[in-house]
């Protein structure tokens, strides 16, 4: 008989690549994970990982039973959903994973229409840049990611999420008032015409950095990043002071104060949301409503524009 803890422990290792970070992420010691490890591959009876300077790699046998754990921990989570909702589930906490912009423009909104809808439903939030949220949903830290489509995202397929659009966000340019371009006339104003301009944005790592980086290589240059924030209204206080120019999602610019500013339209970049649960877990009387809300306010939205 196969421990379906073990089967939690198999799918962490093959998600984070090594024993220390899948212990970590499980609160286990790594021996206490490598001694799982080798009572699973005893109950299989092959070997599942080879370890090289890198880690750990998942053998062929490995593969395969990390596709039946998949299965097996998205119908353990369907059949905990089922019970809830036999039992009522109307009250309980759920841990939503979420980046700043979208507990502003969708989340709290859904928290403020939940406490009518689903009084008994708490939700507790945990701030989380768009590519972090889903390594704690995956981890079991978190219910629910409110995430960004990034280059390595988990698709739509994988068998481990259940995932649903949520709205997609145009960026602006953020030019400082005195820039040539802030006086341009023209409706919108084009990447490339900002080739060989000092940038301000996001480390390296976060989905909006990636999202910046491709747009401008498909104007035709490289963005050279000269200050580096995550926080929006620090990236806008040093467009503010001259420092370069940005490229900012339209959402983050929402009531945002913008002394010494131009703010402008440019075709192209966007930046796409999405909620994310444990896959068997979507029907969950405690994460239903809240998606069904979210969904709801960010429909409520409206058009955010093209650029």
């Amino acid at each position: 008989m196969i421990d379906t803890r073990r089967l939690r422990t198999l799918r962490a290792v093959a998600d984070h690549g090594t024993v220390t970070a899948a212990a970590a992420a499980l609160h286990l010691t790594p021996s206490a994970v490598s001694q799982q490890l080798l009572a699973l591959e005893h109950e299989v009876g092959h070997r599942l990982f080879t370890r090289d300077a890198r880690g750990v790699r998942l053998t062929a046998v490995g593969q395969i039973m990390l596709a039946h754990a998949n299965e097996v921990l998205a119908q353990l989570e369907r059949a905990e959903a089922e019970v809830a909702a036999y039992t009522t589930g109307a009250a309980g906490e759920v841990t939503v994973a979420c980046f700043a912009t979208a507990i502003s423009a969708v989340l709290s909104p859904a928290i403020t229409a939940l406490r009518t809808g689903s009084p008994g439903l708490r939700v507790r939030v945990l701030d989380a840049e768009g590519d972090h949220s889903l390594s704690m949903l995956l981890d079991d830290r978190a219910d629910l990611a409110i995430a960004v489509e990034y280059r390595g995202a988990p698709d739509a397929a994988d068998p481990r999420l259940h995932r649903s659009a949520l709205y997609a966000e145009p960026f602006d340019l953020v030019l400082p008032q005195d820039h040539p371009l802030a006086r341009s006339d023209a409706p919108s104003l084009r990447l490339g015409d900002l080739t060989g301009e000092t940038w301000i944005g996001p480390y390296p790592g976060n989905p909006v950095h990636d999202v910046i980086t491709f747009a401008c290589e498909q104007a035709g240059f490289s963005p050279d990043f000269a200050h580096c924030s995550d926080d929006f209204r620090a990236v806008v206080a040093l467009v503010g002071a001259g420092a370069g120019v940005a490229l900012v999602p339209r959402l983050a610019l929402r009531d945002m104060v913008l002394p010494g500013v131009a703010v402008r339209r440019t075709p192209g970049p966007e930046r796409r949301v999405f909620a994310a649960v444990r896959r068997g877990a979507e029907t969950h009387p405690l994460l239903r409503p809240l998606l069904d809300t979210l969904h709801t306010i960010a429909g409520s939205l409206g058009s955010l524009g093209s650029g």
